[in-house]
């Protein structure tokens, strides 16, 4: 009649043995050989109402096994962490392996510990590092640090930097990074987190280069209004002296609030009238990054509330900049003399740094941020009750020192972006045809949001107060640069003339575009009831027009406003363009849109 469990049941596809394999979380290129005795961090599932009965039977089976289990463990709600060294082939032998286990990846060096070591057992695990490393062609991608400068002659970054990449503009006299804040980013954008680049002994090829332009320090600030001027200096400064069009610039410095709201100021305006080549018609396009802004370290204690009271910084309201917010999936202190303090943000959440837009009251200002990437944690001095940086919640990188040390830790916004940078290096370096509203594209078309952020804000009336906080999640290089896991992505670069001046001097619409998507029509009808979801990005550059007296509902400063429709189910083509385009109709017809029956969540 009705077993137990029928929907469960009727739901499954195919059952097949769980592989290993499945449970592993880092990156696939660091799976080990079978026979590699290894260090793994083995996360166990645990249940609320029975802690630790799981990691206990584990423990109790693997040493069983003579597997190598330490007595140390890290206690999360719904998970316990153990430090396991064996071989692939032994864990295998554990009975209850797949019944407790969530997920496996390599045990890591804590940040903290290669912030203890000296400067020369730091140089040590670097030159090892270097001795793995490729580092790119000339002609390679860049990234454009619009910093404090970057030290090129440090030993992890003059692989990828031509000191005559290092620029300045006024009132700055000099190339050299005395902040450490531009040197700290380059790092990111170059590696990533280098705890990844140090933990493993895998060889690097480089793909992308690293430049710098200094725009900012704090013993010489440019006063605020000159900042959109600044920023057409530095462009025109680092294309004349490296024509390579394939360039990611980087922004990680903003204004000291964000009081605009979204509202254009001369120096988001300035980042959109560079990002669209607008200043001349031979101009080219741009690819601008801008961090979103942090929050104050003295009011991090107040998460979220106060994430969702402070607006993006200036000037990462701008239109066709990428605005990188930060979330976090650091959540383990190693460091025992900090490790009874409470970290603040949960695994997949945002930062305890990361602004949003949620606060802006005129809805029609576009989603920011766009994306968000990795921006470390803080947590809780129980002396203080306030938050605080801790190393191994940090994201470690290259490092500015006259004492000889190479490595520090940073975090927060500007890191993250630097992160999305790297990204985007890496699309163009795959794909050097590219123009750079799609490089974009792909950035916020391979964003997904987390279970933490789902869960946040879960109900269908938050959703735009999900995209306000998060935009539309993190981007997957993975899936940005392949078709993956059935998901089949079309690349369509066009242009198109969207007014003009009729024969009485007045603007009308001109062009649309009709795109036939190349589905695969048997396999979509093979799969029957099945449910199928479509995502569309479309990415394109506004010419800014900012001065705010003059607007009104049909001119505004988003220019021509592009946007998107689709063919339903059961429209003919010539149905589909007279719904959408008066000029399609007969003279006597009238279509209407009519309502979309599809479950579109955005």
């Amino acid at each position: 009649g009705k077993p137990k469990n029928q929907k469960l049941a009727e739901s499954i596809h195919r059952i097949k043995l769980a592989s290993i394999k499945s449970f592993w979380t880092d990156n696939p290129e660091y799976f080990p050989e079978l026979t590699t005795a290894t260090s793994f961090e083995v996360w166990i599932r645990e249940n609320e109402e029975r802690r630790l009965e799981n990691a206990k039977e584990f423990i109790r089976q693997a040493r069983g096994f003579g597997i190598n289990v330490e007595e140390r463990q890290i206690q999360f709600p719904e998970r316990s962490v153990l430090l396991v060294t064996a071989t692939i082939q032994s864990l295998l032998n554990v009975p209850v392996l797949f019944d407790c286990v969530a997920e496996l990846r390599l045990a890591k060096i804590p940040n903290s510990e290669f912030l203890s070591l000296s400067p020369r057992e730091q140089r040590e695990f670097l030159n090892d590092a270097i001795n793995r490393i490729s580092p790119p062609v000339s002609t390679s991608p860049t990234v454009c640090h619009l910093d404090t400068g970057v030290q090129s002659g440090h030993p992890l970054l003059q692989l990828a930097i031509d000191p005559q990449h290092c620029l300045y503009v006024h009132p700055h006299d000099a190339a050299l990074d005395l902040d450490g804040h531009g040197t700290e980013m380059a790092g990111l954008a170059l590696y990533g987190c280098l705890s990844e680049l140090l933990n493993h002994s895998q060889d690097v090829q480089l793909r992308h280069c690293i430049e710098s332009v200094k725009i900012f320090s704090k013993y010489k600030s440019n006063r605020p209004e000159l900042h959109g001027e600044v920023m057409s200096q530095a462009v025109s400064r680092i294309e004349i002296a490296n024509t390579q069009f394939q360039r990611a610039f980087c922004l990680t410095v903003t204004a000291a609030d964000g009081r605009d709201e979204g509202y254009p100021s001369s120096w988001s305006a300035a980042i959109d009238q560079i990002c669209a080549g607008a200043e001349t018609e031979d101009t080219p396009k741009r690819l601008f990054l801008v961090s979103a802004g942090n929050i104050e370290l003295t009011d991090r204690h107040e998460y979220l509330d106060r994430n969702q009271t402070e607006g993006v910084k200036d000037p990462a309201q701008s239109w066709n900049a990428i605005a990188v917010g930060a979330a976090t999936w650091k959540a383990t202190i190693s460091e025992q003399l900090v490790q009874h303090w409470k970290v603040i943000a949960p695994l997949g959440s945002l930062s305890p740094s990361s602004r949003t837009s949620i606060v802006w009251d005129d809805k029609s200002w576009p989603v920011k941020p766009d994306i968000v990437m990795e921006g470390g944690n803080n947590a809780i001095d129980p002396s203080t009750s306030r938050a605080d940086f801790v190393d191994d919640l940090s994201l470690l990188t290259t490092k500015v020192s006259r004492q000889g040390a190479h490595l520090t830790t940073t975090a927060d916004t500007s890191a993250a972006t630097a992160l999305a940078a790297k990204l985007a290096a890496q699309i163009w370096a795959e794909y050097p045809h590219l123009w750079p509203e799609s490089v974009r594209a792909l950035l916020i078309h391979s964003a997904r949001w987390t279970d933490a952020m789902l869960n946040e804000f879960p109900r269908a009336a938050d959703r735009q107060n999900r995209l306000r906080c998060y935009g539309y999640g993190t981007p997957d290089i993975q899936r940005a640069l392949s078709s993956i896991s059935n998901a089949a992505t079309l690349i369509v670069q066009e242009s198109l003339q969207p007014f003009h001046k009729d024969t009485d001097k007045k603007i009308k619409t001109k062009d649309l575009h009709l795109h036939s998507l190349p589905w695969p029509k048997q396999v979509l009808q093979d799969l029957g009831e099945a449910p199928v979801r479509m995502r569309v990005t479309l990415s394109y550059f506004v010419e800014p027009s900012p001065g705010r007296r003059g607007w009104d509902k049909k001119y505004r400063y988003q220019s021509h406003g592009l946007r998107f429709d689709v063919k339903r189910p059961l429209e003919t083509v010539r149905e589909f363009q007279k719904r959408i385009s008066r000029a399609a109709q007969e003279e006597d017809e009238n279509i209407t849109s009519g309502s979309d029956a599809r479950n579109w969540e955005l």
